[in-house]
């Protein structure tokens, strides 16, 4: 079995409310892949998500914001869900924490409601957006562009719209981290 993401480090920033299936699918199929994944989170323990109308399954927590530092992963996911990233945006640990991988040029990846973090953390102006379609004015009047589109590359933003998307979200996601994390020369 080949694991493209062999030695790729991925921070995933989310708290309660997460929708399951855009942090779920993403990181089974990354870690598939051969990724190390870390869930990031305010608080330590578990996390619960949602699944679509009501509560679902929860997570455990590896790391909380006190303890990550960006410098120590190669990318950051950033699950939706309305209710996780309106949390967190009101965490300012949890916009530096994002910040942090834009500093260093590392992917920052955000489905659906997550670059509601990508404007907390000041960082969609001149950029093109996709997201869930309830964010266009936010994303617009922080200075980006939003476009429907199932994933959107620009810089080390890469982001896209709702859970149906997740395959090419992750595929993007993949192709990102095998050209930053290649050698130099090969």
């Amino acid at each position: 079995m080949i694991n493209p993401l062999e030695h790729a480090r991925i921070a995933v920033l989310a708290t309660d409310g997460f929708e399951e299936s855009e942090l779920k699918e993403p990181v089974k199929m990354l870690k598939e892949a051969g990724a190390e994944i870390t869930i990031v989170s305010p608080k330590p323990g578990k996390i619960k998500g949602w699944k679509m109308k009501d509560w679902g399954g929860s997570v455990d927590v590896d790391a909380t914001l006190d303890q990550a530092v960006p410098g120590d992963f190669d990318a950051l996911l950033l699950p939706g869900g309305v209710i996780n990233p309106d949390r967190l945006r009101l965490e300012p640990k949890a916009a530096l924490f994002v910040r942090g991988f834009s500093e260093e040029m590392k992917p920052i990846a955000a489905i659906c409601h997550g670059p509601w973090m990508l404007i907390e953390a000041d960082l969609v102006r001149g950029k093109r957006i996709a997201s869930w379609p309830s964010l266009k004015t936010y994303l617009r009047n922080a200075g980006a562009t939003w476009v429907d589109e199932p994933v959107v590359e620009d810089g080390y933003l890469i982001t896209s719209r709702k859970p149906d998307d997740i395959p090419a979200f992750v595929a993007r996601i993949t192709e990102v981290l095998e050209r930053t994390l290649a050698p130099q020369g090969s």
